[in-house]
């Protein structure tokens, strides 16, 4: 069989995709391997009539919306190759299990990775009591007792700036790296204290930060906080397929998100290789899907 479209990703930009395709009548395969990155957290917020859902109830959801459309089928397993067949200008798709797939296009929507700052056990909290997004989360940690951890000045400023609007009782860490005297002074005038020792231990009970434990022996009671993570792609898809970027690494695409490559598109935070609310991601599926019926719909009219 040949698809009209291969959507790699199943997070909330790849399931509005398909779902948009389904209702015009395109045959779809939809890729999922499990990993979006929001899988460790409790709860999702934001999103209107979703609000506090649970990321994995919100993708059950989505499976069981798209079940109405016979031609969106469901493929579980990882990508491990995406090949442009120039000959007949379609897209070969091999999975972990040596399935293969063609398609004539391509929505990319896999998402982006964090790599956490290089604290311990950092991860056990991540998704629990420790956040990145305050949007997301910031209610829920509303006057608590917070740390904000943050390796670079502009990161520790705007995350902090941003963070200070839901809590007042704040700790900056920079685990070892050096602020200026400027952003130091930007951070004590609201009496923020900051530490710029290396962490040497969160301590806490299933997830729930208690207090952290610096370098030196001082220690700090905290209820949780946020972090400033680095954002990546955990494929090489882009590259593979000759996409053009831009000097940040985000893709060259149109508002729609059509590629430099014809017939190849991206959704979500894949294309900007930055993080981006659910509400945000599915509207981008939205779309990219718009942008792939219409030229099919114009190439074969």
């Amino acid at each position: 069989m040949i698809f009209d479209c291969a959507i790699i990703g199943a997070g909330p930009a790849g399931l509005n995709a398909a779902l948009v395709l389904g209702r015009a009548r395109r045959s779809v395969a939809l890729f999922d391997n499990g990993t979006n990155r929001n899988r460790v957290t409790l709860e999702s917020h934001g999103y209107l009539t979703r609000d506090g859902i649970k990321p994995a109830e919100f993708k059950r959801i989505g499976f069981q919306e798209l079940e109405r459309y016979p031609s969106v089928q469901l493929v579980a397993g990882t990508i491990n190759q995406v090949m442009k067949q120039q000959r007949h200008d379609r897209f070969h798709i091999v999975t972990s299990g040596d399935k293969e797939y063609i398609a004539e296009r391509i929505i990319l929507a896999t998402g982006v990775q964090e790599e956490h700052p290089s604290v311990p056990e950092i991860e056990n909290y991540y998704g629990i009591s420790l956040h990145s997004c305050p949007y997301c989360d910031g209610w829920e940690r509303r006057d608590q007792a917070l740390i904000v951890i943050a390796e670079k000045e502009k990161s520790v400023l705007h995350l902090t700036k941003l963070v200070f609007n839901w809590s007042k009782d704040l700790l900056v860490a920079t685990n070892g790296k050096t602020l200026s005297a400027f952003a130091i002074a930007e951070l004590r005038k609201r009496d923020i204290e900051v530490v710029m020792e290396p962490i040497k231990k969160l301590h806490g009970k299933e997830g729930y930060l208690q207090k952290v434990e610096f370098a030196s022996g001082l220690i700090r009671d905290r209820e949780g906080g946020f972090i400033s993570p680095k954002f990546y792609r955990s494929n090489p898809f882009l590259e593979q397929l000759g996409c053009e970027l831009k000097d940040n690494e985000a893709v060259e695409m149109d508002a729609l998100g059509r590629t430099s490559q014809k017939n190849i598109y991206v959704a979500g935070e894949y294309g900007q290789l930055s993080p981006s609310a659910l509400i945000l991601s599915a509207a981008d599926g939205f779309n990219a899907a718009v942008a792939v019926n219409t030229d099919i719909t114009e190439e074969r009219f």
